[in-house]
Protein backbone atom coordinates (compact mmCIF):
# COMPACT_ATOMS: atom_id res chain seq x y z
CA UNK A 1 0.00 0.00 0.00
CA UNK A 2 1.37 3.42 -1.05
CA UNK A 3 -0.18 6.40 1.53
CA UNK A 4 -0.36 10.25 0.27
CA UNK A 5 2.34 12.34 2.37
CA UNK A 6 0.76 15.30 1.82
CA UNK A 7 -2.01 16.65 4.08
CA UNK A 8 -5.30 18.22 1.97
CA UNK A 9 -4.29 21.66 3.33
CA UNK A 10 -0.62 21.50 2.26
CA UNK A 11 -1.62 20.04 -1.16
CA UNK A 12 -4.14 22.74 -1.68
CA UNK A 13 -0.76 25.17 -0.88
CA UNK A 14 1.26 23.41 -3.38
CA UNK A 15 -1.87 23.62 -5.88
CA UNK A 16 -1.95 27.02 -5.48
CA UNK A 17 1.72 27.57 -6.85
CA UNK A 18 0.73 26.37 -10.33
CA UNK A 19 -1.01 28.07 -12.90
CA UNK A 20 -3.76 26.65 -14.77
CA UNK A 21 -3.69 23.55 -13.00
CA UNK A 22 -7.45 22.33 -13.55
CA UNK A 23 -8.36 24.87 -16.00
CA UNK A 24 -7.61 26.73 -19.79
CA UNK A 25 -9.21 30.47 -19.08
CA UNK A 26 -10.45 29.98 -22.83
CA UNK A 27 -11.47 26.40 -23.38
CA UNK A 28 -12.79 26.13 -19.22
CA UNK A 29 -12.30 23.16 -16.67
CA UNK A 30 -10.25 20.25 -17.78
CA UNK A 31 -7.70 17.70 -16.15
CA UNK A 32 -4.57 17.70 -17.66
CA UNK A 33 -2.95 14.71 -17.56
CA UNK A 34 -0.28 15.12 -20.05
CA UNK A 35 2.31 16.32 -18.03
CA UNK A 36 5.08 13.57 -19.58
CA UNK A 37 4.89 16.09 -22.37
CA UNK A 38 5.44 19.29 -21.00
CA UNK A 39 4.08 19.83 -17.24
CA UNK A 40 1.76 22.06 -16.11
CA UNK A 41 4.01 25.54 -14.70
CA UNK A 42 5.13 27.14 -11.52
CA UNK A 43 2.90 30.40 -11.70
CA UNK A 44 6.27 32.16 -9.93
CA UNK A 45 9.04 30.50 -12.50
CA UNK A 46 7.10 32.07 -15.39
CA UNK A 47 6.25 35.77 -13.91
CA UNK A 48 9.01 36.24 -12.14
CA UNK A 49 11.11 35.24 -15.70
CA UNK A 50 8.51 37.82 -17.62
CA UNK A 51 9.13 40.72 -14.76
CA UNK A 52 13.19 40.81 -15.54
CA UNK A 53 13.37 39.94 -19.12
CA UNK A 54 11.80 43.69 -19.78
CA UNK A 55 15.07 44.79 -18.05
CA UNK A 56 17.56 45.65 -21.04
CA UNK A 57 20.50 44.93 -18.76
CA UNK A 58 23.32 42.71 -19.54
CA UNK A 59 25.14 40.32 -17.32
CA UNK A 60 29.08 40.93 -17.44
CA UNK A 61 28.78 44.66 -16.46
CA UNK A 62 29.54 46.92 -13.54
CA UNK A 63 26.10 48.31 -12.79
CA UNK A 64 23.91 47.39 -9.98
CA UNK A 65 21.65 45.53 -12.25
CA UNK A 66 23.69 43.91 -14.31
CA UNK A 67 25.69 42.54 -11.31
CA UNK A 68 22.19 41.35 -10.31
CA UNK A 69 21.98 39.33 -13.43
CA UNK A 70 25.33 37.90 -13.22
CA UNK A 71 24.71 36.94 -9.44
CA UNK A 72 21.64 35.34 -10.69
CA UNK A 73 23.00 33.40 -13.72
CA UNK A 74 26.43 31.78 -11.14
CA UNK A 75 24.40 31.30 -8.49
CA UNK A 76 21.59 29.21 -10.38
CA UNK A 77 24.53 27.28 -12.07
CA UNK A 78 25.90 26.82 -9.22
CA UNK A 79 22.50 25.60 -7.51
CA UNK A 80 21.72 23.03 -10.87
CA UNK A 81 25.12 21.32 -10.02
CA UNK A 82 25.28 20.74 -7.08
CA UNK A 83 21.56 21.38 -5.26
CA UNK A 84 19.82 18.97 -8.91
CA UNK A 85 22.51 16.96 -9.67
CA UNK A 86 24.22 16.46 -6.71
CA UNK A 87 27.99 17.03 -8.11
CA UNK A 88 30.59 17.34 -5.98
CA UNK A 89 32.52 18.85 -9.67
CA UNK A 90 32.38 19.21 -13.01
CA UNK A 91 29.97 22.11 -14.88
CA UNK A 92 26.83 22.84 -16.68
CA UNK A 93 26.06 22.95 -20.12
CA UNK A 94 23.33 25.06 -21.22
CA UNK A 95 21.68 25.06 -24.81
CA UNK A 96 18.34 25.72 -26.31
CA UNK A 97 16.68 22.29 -25.16
CA UNK A 98 18.07 18.89 -23.69
CA UNK A 99 17.88 17.21 -26.32
CA UNK A 100 20.97 19.82 -27.92
CA UNK A 101 22.29 18.96 -24.75
CA UNK A 102 22.57 15.25 -25.46
CA UNK A 103 23.43 15.87 -29.35
CA UNK A 104 26.35 17.64 -27.99
CA UNK A 105 27.63 15.26 -25.80
CA UNK A 106 27.54 12.36 -27.92
CA UNK A 107 29.04 13.84 -30.38
CA UNK A 108 32.14 15.37 -28.32
CA UNK A 109 32.67 12.13 -26.36
CA UNK A 110 32.78 9.93 -29.52
CA UNK A 111 35.09 12.87 -31.05
CA UNK A 112 38.16 12.56 -28.79
CA UNK A 113 37.84 9.40 -26.91
CA UNK A 114 39.37 6.40 -29.11
CA UNK A 115 37.95 2.96 -29.28
CA UNK A 116 35.37 0.92 -31.25
CA UNK A 117 31.95 0.96 -30.49
CA UNK A 118 29.15 2.32 -28.45
CA UNK A 119 26.49 0.92 -26.45
CA UNK A 120 22.76 2.07 -25.46
CA UNK A 121 19.06 0.42 -25.28
CA UNK A 122 16.36 0.20 -27.54
CA UNK A 123 14.00 2.28 -25.28
CA UNK A 124 16.06 5.55 -25.45
CA UNK A 125 14.18 9.27 -26.90
CA UNK A 126 15.46 9.82 -30.00
CA UNK A 127 17.75 12.82 -29.09
CA UNK A 128 19.43 9.92 -26.79
CA UNK A 129 19.18 6.92 -29.22
CA UNK A 130 20.10 8.86 -32.73
CA UNK A 131 22.53 11.34 -31.68
CA UNK A 132 24.74 8.64 -30.49
CA UNK A 133 24.15 6.44 -33.63
CA UNK A 134 24.94 9.74 -35.83
CA UNK A 135 28.19 10.17 -33.83
CA UNK A 136 28.69 6.59 -33.85
CA UNK A 137 28.50 6.35 -37.84
CA UNK A 138 30.84 9.62 -37.96
CA UNK A 139 33.33 8.06 -35.87
CA UNK A 140 33.15 4.56 -37.01
CA UNK A 141 32.23 3.00 -34.46
CA UNK A 142 29.58 0.09 -34.09
CA UNK A 143 26.15 0.64 -32.27
CA UNK A 144 25.08 -1.86 -30.18
CA UNK A 145 21.66 -2.09 -28.66
CA UNK A 146 20.58 -4.04 -24.86
CA UNK A 147 17.00 -4.76 -25.54
CA UNK A 148 14.59 -3.76 -23.13
CA UNK A 149 12.70 -6.81 -20.96
CA UNK A 150 9.46 -6.17 -22.81
CA UNK A 151 7.20 -7.88 -20.08
CA UNK A 152 8.63 -5.81 -17.15
CA UNK A 153 9.78 -2.62 -19.02
CA UNK A 154 13.20 -2.56 -17.45
CA UNK A 155 16.86 -2.98 -19.14
CA UNK A 156 18.66 -5.38 -17.42
CA UNK A 157 21.96 -4.11 -15.91
CA UNK A 158 23.62 -7.50 -17.34
CA UNK A 159 21.97 -7.02 -20.59
CA UNK A 160 23.98 -3.68 -21.17
CA UNK A 161 27.28 -5.48 -19.43
CA UNK A 162 27.12 -7.94 -22.00
CA UNK A 163 27.92 -5.43 -24.78
CA UNK A 164 30.69 -3.38 -23.02
CA UNK A 165 34.47 -4.65 -23.64
CA UNK A 166 37.35 -2.72 -23.09
CA UNK A 167 36.85 -0.99 -26.60
CA UNK A 168 33.38 0.78 -25.67
CA UNK A 169 34.04 4.46 -25.60
CA UNK A 170 30.41 5.18 -23.92
CA UNK A 171 27.48 3.48 -22.49
CA UNK A 172 23.59 5.62 -22.99
CA UNK A 173 20.75 4.39 -20.41
CA UNK A 174 17.66 6.70 -19.85
CA UNK A 175 16.74 7.24 -16.58
CA UNK A 176 13.11 6.23 -16.76
CA UNK A 177 11.26 5.51 -19.90
CA UNK A 178 8.78 8.13 -20.93
CA UNK A 179 6.60 5.47 -22.00
CA UNK A 180 5.93 3.48 -18.72
CA UNK A 181 8.08 5.15 -16.03
CA UNK A 182 9.91 2.39 -14.95
CA UNK A 183 13.44 3.94 -13.54
CA UNK A 184 16.39 2.06 -14.77
CA UNK A 185 18.83 0.73 -12.14
CA UNK A 186 21.85 3.13 -13.32
CA UNK A 187 23.71 2.35 -10.22
CA UNK A 188 24.05 -0.77 -10.53
CA UNK A 189 24.63 -0.69 -14.34
CA UNK A 190 27.39 1.81 -13.67
CA UNK A 191 28.91 -0.68 -11.52
CA UNK A 192 28.96 -3.78 -14.17
CA UNK A 193 30.07 -1.80 -17.07
CA UNK A 194 33.18 -0.60 -15.23
CA UNK A 195 34.01 -3.81 -14.30
CA UNK A 196 34.12 -4.73 -17.60
CA UNK A 197 35.97 -1.52 -19.00
CA UNK A 198 36.33 0.86 -15.79
CA UNK A 199 37.26 4.09 -17.34
CA UNK A 200 34.05 4.08 -20.07
CA UNK A 201 32.02 7.14 -19.95
CA UNK A 202 28.61 6.71 -18.82
CA UNK A 203 25.87 8.80 -19.92
CA UNK A 204 21.94 8.97 -19.13
CA UNK A 205 19.00 11.17 -20.50
CA UNK A 206 16.90 12.37 -17.15
CA UNK A 207 13.94 14.42 -19.12
CA UNK A 208 11.69 12.01 -18.29
CA UNK A 209 12.86 11.36 -14.95
CA UNK A 210 13.97 14.36 -13.38
CA UNK A 211 10.60 16.25 -12.00
CA UNK A 212 9.74 12.27 -10.12
CA UNK A 213 13.11 11.45 -8.41
CA UNK A 214 16.50 12.14 -7.59
CA UNK A 215 19.41 12.80 -10.11
CA UNK A 216 22.60 11.78 -8.07
CA UNK A 217 25.71 11.81 -10.62
CA UNK A 218 28.03 10.76 -8.07
CA UNK A 219 26.30 7.50 -7.07
CA UNK A 220 25.26 6.78 -10.49
CA UNK A 221 28.62 7.43 -11.91
CA UNK A 222 27.62 9.54 -14.60
CA UNK A 223 29.50 11.43 -17.28
CA UNK A 224 26.37 13.12 -18.71
CA UNK A 225 23.03 13.86 -17.60
CA UNK A 226 20.22 16.08 -18.69
CA UNK A 227 16.76 17.41 -17.61
CA UNK A 228 14.29 19.91 -19.71
CA UNK A 229 12.78 22.86 -17.41
CA UNK A 230 9.70 22.44 -19.29
CA UNK A 231 8.95 19.19 -17.92
CA UNK A 232 9.93 20.19 -14.60
CA UNK A 233 7.44 22.99 -14.23
CA UNK A 234 9.56 26.03 -15.40
CA UNK A 235 9.90 27.47 -19.05
CA UNK A 236 10.71 26.67 -22.63
CA UNK A 237 13.69 27.52 -24.58
CA UNK A 238 16.61 25.82 -22.53
CA UNK A 239 18.27 22.35 -21.46
CA UNK A 240 20.58 22.23 -19.01
CA UNK A 241 23.32 19.11 -18.57
CA UNK A 242 25.43 17.83 -16.36
CA UNK A 243 29.20 17.41 -17.69
CA UNK A 244 31.73 15.31 -15.60
CA UNK A 245 35.20 17.28 -15.25
CA UNK A 246 36.78 14.32 -17.35
CA UNK A 247 34.09 15.48 -20.33
CA UNK A 248 34.80 19.03 -20.01
CA UNK A 249 38.26 18.58 -20.43
CA UNK A 250 37.43 17.14 -24.02
CA UNK A 251 38.12 19.31 -26.52
CA UNK A 252 34.22 21.01 -27.26
CA UNK A 253 32.99 24.50 -28.87
CA UNK A 254 34.26 27.11 -26.76
CA UNK A 255 35.68 30.64 -26.73
CA UNK A 256 39.49 30.16 -26.80
CA UNK A 257 40.11 32.32 -23.73
CA UNK A 258 36.72 30.46 -21.91
CA UNK A 259 38.36 28.13 -19.04
CA UNK A 260 37.91 24.28 -20.45
CA UNK A 261 35.15 23.95 -18.35
CA UNK A 262 32.93 26.15 -19.91
CA UNK A 263 29.87 25.09 -22.75
CA UNK A 264 27.87 28.28 -23.57
CA UNK A 265 28.92 29.97 -26.49
CA UNK A 266 27.07 33.42 -26.29
CA UNK A 267 24.43 34.86 -23.47
CA UNK A 268 21.52 32.86 -22.97
CA UNK A 269 18.80 34.76 -21.49
CA UNK A 270 19.44 35.33 -17.42
CA UNK A 271 15.95 34.76 -16.58
CA UNK A 272 16.52 30.93 -17.76
CA UNK A 273 18.26 30.84 -15.07
CA UNK A 274 15.67 32.69 -12.78
CA UNK A 275 12.96 30.34 -13.90
CA UNK A 276 14.70 27.21 -13.10
CA UNK A 277 15.61 29.01 -9.61
CA UNK A 278 12.36 28.47 -8.64
CA UNK A 279 11.74 25.45 -9.27
CA UNK A 280 14.68 24.65 -7.36
CA UNK A 281 13.30 26.27 -4.63
CA UNK A 282 9.68 25.12 -4.72
CA UNK A 283 11.57 21.51 -4.81
CA UNK A 284 13.21 22.76 -1.71
CA UNK A 285 10.56 24.65 0.24
CA UNK A 286 9.13 20.93 0.40
CA UNK A 287 12.16 19.42 1.91
CA UNK A 288 12.10 22.10 4.38
CA UNK A 289 8.48 21.23 5.95
CA UNK A 290 10.08 17.39 6.78
CA UNK A 291 13.71 18.12 7.50
CA UNK A 292 15.71 20.64 9.63
CA UNK A 293 18.78 21.39 7.63
CA UNK A 294 20.59 24.23 5.66
CA UNK A 295 21.83 22.18 3.78
CA UNK A 296 20.24 22.90 -0.18
CA UNK A 297 21.13 19.05 -1.80
CA UNK A 298 19.62 17.50 1.32
CA UNK A 299 16.69 19.99 1.14
CA UNK A 300 16.59 19.21 -2.71
CA UNK A 301 16.55 15.30 -2.35
CA UNK A 302 13.92 15.36 0.45
CA UNK A 303 11.52 17.71 -1.56
CA UNK A 304 11.65 15.25 -4.35
CA UNK A 305 11.53 12.19 -2.39
CA UNK A 306 8.15 13.26 -0.80
CA UNK A 307 6.91 14.61 -4.56
CA UNK A 308 7.72 10.80 -4.91
CA UNK A 309 6.11 9.27 -2.53
CA UNK A 310 2.91 11.27 -3.20
CA UNK A 311 3.29 10.52 -6.85
CA UNK A 312 3.50 6.71 -5.86
CA UNK A 313 0.32 6.96 -3.84
CA UNK A 314 -1.90 8.79 -6.64
CA UNK A 315 -0.32 6.56 -9.13
CA UNK A 316 -1.35 3.06 -6.68
CA UNK A 317 -4.88 4.30 -6.71
CA UNK A 318 -4.82 5.25 -10.40
CA UNK A 319 -3.94 1.67 -10.78
CA UNK A 320 -6.16 0.27 -8.43
CA UNK A 321 -9.25 2.36 -7.08
CA UNK A 322 -11.01 2.23 -3.90
CA UNK A 323 -14.26 0.89 -2.63
CA UNK A 324 -15.81 3.39 -4.80
CA UNK A 325 -14.47 2.79 -7.94
CA UNK A 326 -12.11 1.04 -10.01
CA UNK A 327 -8.61 1.69 -11.08
CA UNK A 328 -7.15 0.92 -14.30
CA UNK A 329 -6.13 -2.38 -13.47
CA UNK A 330 -9.77 -3.64 -12.61
CA UNK A 331 -12.28 -1.44 -15.42
CA UNK A 332 -13.15 -4.07 -17.98
CA UNK A 333 -11.98 -3.33 -21.74
CA UNK A 334 -8.91 -1.02 -20.03
CA UNK A 335 -5.28 -2.97 -20.59
CA UNK A 336 -2.57 -1.61 -18.49
CA UNK A 337 0.83 -2.02 -20.32
CA UNK A 338 4.25 -2.94 -18.42
CA UNK A 339 2.47 -3.22 -15.27
CA UNK A 340 3.77 -4.81 -11.92
CA UNK A 341 2.23 -4.58 -8.34
CA UNK A 342 5.79 -3.38 -7.29
CA UNK A 343 5.68 0.55 -8.18
CA UNK A 344 9.23 1.36 -6.25
CA UNK A 345 10.33 1.73 -9.18
CA UNK A 346 8.15 3.32 -11.65
CA UNK A 347 7.47 7.08 -12.04
CA UNK A 348 3.79 8.51 -12.24
CA UNK A 349 3.09 7.29 -15.64
CA UNK A 350 0.53 4.85 -17.23
CA UNK A 351 0.24 3.18 -20.41
CA UNK A 352 -2.85 1.79 -21.16
CA UNK A 353 -4.77 1.43 -24.17
CA UNK A 354 -8.81 0.81 -24.04
CA UNK A 355 -10.23 -2.17 -26.51
CA UNK A 356 -12.44 -1.22 -29.54
CA UNK A 357 -10.99 2.09 -29.84
CA UNK A 358 -7.89 3.79 -31.89
CA UNK A 359 -5.38 5.33 -29.85
CA UNK A 360 -6.23 8.31 -32.09
CA UNK A 361 -9.45 8.44 -31.52
CA UNK A 362 -9.47 8.05 -27.66
CA UNK A 363 -7.48 11.07 -26.70
CA UNK A 364 -10.46 12.75 -28.66
CA UNK A 365 -13.00 11.01 -26.62
CA UNK A 366 -11.07 11.94 -23.24
CA UNK A 367 -10.65 15.46 -24.53
CA UNK A 368 -14.23 15.46 -25.01
CA UNK A 369 -15.02 15.00 -21.40
CA UNK A 370 -12.53 17.33 -20.18
CA UNK A 371 -9.36 15.17 -19.79
CA UNK A 372 -5.77 16.15 -22.12
CA UNK A 373 -3.72 13.31 -22.24
CA UNK A 374 -1.90 11.93 -25.28
CA UNK A 375 -0.65 8.17 -27.43
CA UNK A 376 2.07 7.49 -27.92
CA UNK A 377 2.35 4.86 -31.15
CA UNK A 378 4.27 3.21 -33.93
CA UNK A 379 3.71 5.84 -36.65
CA UNK A 380 5.23 8.12 -34.59
CA UNK A 381 8.52 9.44 -34.81
CA UNK A 382 8.96 9.24 -31.18
CA UNK A 383 7.61 6.39 -30.42
CA UNK A 384 8.23 3.51 -32.91
CA UNK A 385 10.84 1.98 -31.47
CA UNK A 386 10.16 2.32 -28.50
CA UNK A 387 6.51 0.97 -28.03
CA UNK A 388 7.27 -1.76 -30.80
CA UNK A 389 10.83 -2.54 -28.14
CA UNK A 390 7.64 -3.60 -25.75
CA UNK A 391 5.50 -5.79 -28.01
CA UNK A 392 3.24 -2.89 -28.62
CA UNK A 393 1.96 -0.70 -31.48
CA UNK A 394 0.85 1.72 -28.84
CA UNK A 395 -0.34 3.04 -26.08
CA UNK A 396 -1.97 6.18 -24.27
CA UNK A 397 0.39 7.97 -21.76
CA UNK A 398 -1.59 9.11 -18.50
CA UNK A 399 0.74 11.36 -16.94
CA UNK A 400 -0.27 13.14 -14.11
CA UNK A 401 2.06 15.27 -11.19
CA UNK A 402 2.07 15.26 -7.26
CA UNK A 403 -0.46 18.23 -7.53
CA UNK A 404 -3.08 16.69 -8.80
CA UNK A 405 -5.80 15.04 -6.00
CA UNK A 406 -7.07 11.88 -5.50
CA UNK A 407 -10.65 13.22 -6.33
CA UNK A 408 -9.47 14.45 -9.72
CA UNK A 409 -8.16 10.73 -10.28
CA UNK A 410 -10.96 9.52 -9.28
CA UNK A 411 -12.65 11.58 -12.12
CA UNK A 412 -10.13 10.29 -14.54
CA UNK A 413 -11.42 7.03 -13.66
CA UNK A 414 -14.84 7.41 -13.82
CA UNK A 415 -14.66 8.97 -17.19
CA UNK A 416 -12.09 6.45 -18.54
CA UNK A 417 -14.75 3.58 -17.33
CA UNK A 418 -17.67 5.55 -19.40
CA UNK A 419 -15.42 5.41 -22.18
CA UNK A 420 -14.67 1.63 -22.25
CA UNK A 421 -17.95 0.93 -21.70
CA UNK A 422 -19.45 3.09 -24.80
CA UNK A 423 -16.89 0.51 -27.20
CA UNK A 424 -16.64 -2.17 -25.11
Amino acid sequence: MYKNVFSDEYLDKLRSKFAYLNYDPRYGKRLFMDNAGGSLRLTESITEKVSWDLFPDCPLRYHERALDLTKLVNGTMEDLLKTVFGAKDGSIMTEISASSCFFKATRIICENIKGKNVVTTNVEHPSAYDSLKIAAEKNNLEFRVAKVNPKTGFVEPEEVAKLVDEDTVVVSVIAASNISGNIMDLERINELIREKKNDVYFISDAVQHAPHGVIDVVKDGLDFTNFAPYKFFANRGVGFGYCSDRLSKLNHDKLLAKPYDEWTIGTPAPTVYLSMRKVIDYVCDIGKEFINTENRREQFVEGINKIAAQEKALLYFMLEGDEKISGLRHIEGVTVFVDDENLDNRDLISAIEIKGISFQDVVLEYAERGVTLFNRTNDSMYSKRIVEALNLTGAIRVSPLHCNTFDEIREFLLITKEIAEKFN
